[in-house]
């Protein structure tokens, strides 16, 4: 197994568990990052549990077609935050950009 990709992999667990954590239960800083609860939220933290899901089971029974494929749409939205949003400054937005830099090393390696 790839190492860069599995750090990936593990970059995505270690961060999506305490952040969806907080979403869940309506934590203050999960409420000041990502707004009140409203079905927006929901529909974002079944997006993030997807992306915890298949990183833990991806960790477990590597694929390097799927992991590649996972990543690229993290990258792919990470991306497109910022312009969707319209702002840089967002800790969200700022972690979302070094997340995507980080799976673009990965999704690198694995194309080699």
């Amino acid at each position: 197994m790839p190492t860069f990709p599995k750090l990936s992999l593990i970059l995505n667990i270690l961060v999506l568990i305490p952040v969806s954590s907080g979403i869940l239960l309506n934590s203050f800083w999960a409420v000041e990052a990502y707004g009140p609860d409203v079905p927006a939220r929901g529909i974002l933290l079944s997006i993030y549990l997807a992306i915890l899901i298949v990183s833990a089971v991806l960790l477990v029974k590597f694929d390097a077609k799927f992991v590649m494929a996972l990543l690229t749409v993290q990258i792919i939205y990470k991306v497109l935050s910022p312009i969707m949003v319209g702002t840089l400054t967002n800790p969200v937005i700022i972690s979302n950009l070094f997340i995507a830099a980080f799976h673009i090393v990965s999704v690198w390696k694995l194309s080699r």
